[in-house]
């Protein structure tokens, strides 16, 4: 890149605010029908959650048998799509290597989003969200550092902060034609790496530390997390790198999409590893503490829900392992992509009603209460999730054109007098 007149500076962070507004407000027909449909489900997700915040959680399936359900399922889930960022993150930073460095920033778009919507979920669980503002600190009663909540917090919001700076820097320093400041960049990525592996073992300390509850009470629960985490979150972000190389100029090079595929099947490995070992246990010992795996593997009598979850988590986990560690099938688009699915869906399950449900059936009295989440459940849950797809979408409509060097500040100031038919010039409307 070459520096031209726009030099960064405070001053001209508002023209960089501009042309990030002229890039998300221009596109195609599909772009628009995309967003169109997020808006939808955003609006019914709204009014879903205004309904519960007006009635109460009793308009959810949650009880107090069952006080966590499916928001704080999707919580966990998305606080490993966020800390997945770390596996480009080091191949990149780490090991020099130029393919994964391309494509890093897109993984700590995802993590921003993925962050937005962790931090909603808890919202919406919340019985009085007017409530949330006791997790700030100072103006709040966070309790740190006694409380495992508090450290839980602390740890997403500065990990949200550290992927924000970085990637607005990147972005506005290439939207001015300028190279990023390593000086700043590298330390806040490389300090991003502990904070990745810090988010997801202190969420698995929130469960890990209920000593009530024998199906989390277990020391390798931190590493399960990590495993899973390292698995589907790279499963979007490798489906979302092959949208952009097809309808974009992005060009990837394939060696990055199967080195990040390879580095899937060694954590899937050690998910699936983790999974086995603790099972072993579980099954071999045979204590009482036996009941909640068996409730999630094979059912107690009648209650038998959870075990066609149980066992298509396990066969997506295989067939998607196997489809990551042969070399030609994680080289086929089409097997990538079966295997990018069945990563999704397998720690999906296993980390929501896998992780939740078994570990509060039964109840500390041995009443078993069979959770559905409610329609009210999934219209904020999808809500959320859209919301979430948005954001990600919006950053990515600025990021792309400006990485690829086709739109920066002189292309914003030379199509600005054109009015309307700005939207002829291809490099800011590249959808």
């Amino acid at each position: 890149m070459q520096p031209d007149r726009f030099s960064p500076s405070a001053g001209l962070f508002l023209h960089f605010v501009r042309g990030s507004l002229h890039l998300a407000l221009r596109g195609n027909t599909s772009y628009w029908v995309w967003l169109g449909v997020l808006a939808v489900l955003i609006v019914s997700g709204a009014a879903a959650f205004a309904e519960q915040v007006r009635t109460g959680l009793i308009v959810t399936a949650m009880r107090d048998q069952v006080s966590w359900g499916f928001y704080i399922g999707n919580f966990t889930f998305l606080v490993g799509v966020a800390a997945a960022a770390v596996v480009l993150v080091i191949p990149a930073y780490i090991y020099d290597w130029k393919p994964i460095r391309e494509i890093v920033i897109y993984g700590e778009l995802l993590a921003i989003s993925a962050i937005v919507m962790c931090l909603l979920f808890v919202l919406v669980d919340l019985g009085r969200p007017d409530r949330f503002w006791h997790l700030f600190p100072i103006v709040g009663h966070l309790n740190f550092p006694r409380s495992i909540l508090a450290w839980d917090v602390l740890v997403l919001n500065l990990y949200f902060v550290t992927n924000f700076i970085v990637a607005t820097h990147i972005l506005y320093r290439a939207f001015h034609r300028q190279h990023y400041n390593k000086s700043l960049v590298v330390p806040l990525v490389l300090l991003s790496i502990p904070m990745a592996v810090g988010i997801h073992t202190v969420t698995a300390f929130l469960y890990n530390a209920l000593a009530a509850r024998p199906y989390w009470n277990s020391s390798i629960l931190a590493p399960q997390f990590l495993a899973s985490a390292f698995c589907s979150g790279p499963a979007i972000l490798l489906v979302v790198l092959q949208l952009l190389r097809r309808f974009t100029q992005f060009e990837i090079q394939r060696d990055a999409i199967w080195k990040v595929a390879e580095l899937m099947a060694y954590a899937m490995f050690f998910n699936l590893f983790l999974h086995g070992a603790e099972a072993f246990k579980e099954y071999y010992s045979d204590t009482e503490h036996l009941l909640y795996t068996r409730y999630w593997y094979s059912g107690l009598g009648e209650h038998r829900t959870l075990v066609p979850f149980a066992w298509s988590a396990v066969a997506l986990n295989v067939v998607a392992f196997a489809l990551f560690i042969v070399p030609a099938t994680r080289r086929n688009w089409i097997t990538l992509n079966l295997g990018c699915f069945a990563t999704y869906a397998g720690v999906y399950i296993e980390k929501g009603m896998g992780l939740i449900i078994p570990g509060l059936t039964p109840d500390a009295l041995g009443e078993i209460y069979e959770y559905y989440p409610t329609l009210i459940e999934v219209r904020v849950a999808a809500g959320v999730f859209a919301l979430g797809f948005l954001i990600f979408t919006l950053m990515l409509k600025v990021a792309v054109p400006i990485t690829l060097g086709e739109f920066n500040a002189r292309v914003f100031t030379e199509i600005q007098p054109l009015g309307d038919r700005s939207g002829e010039v291809v490099s800011a409307c590249r959808s």
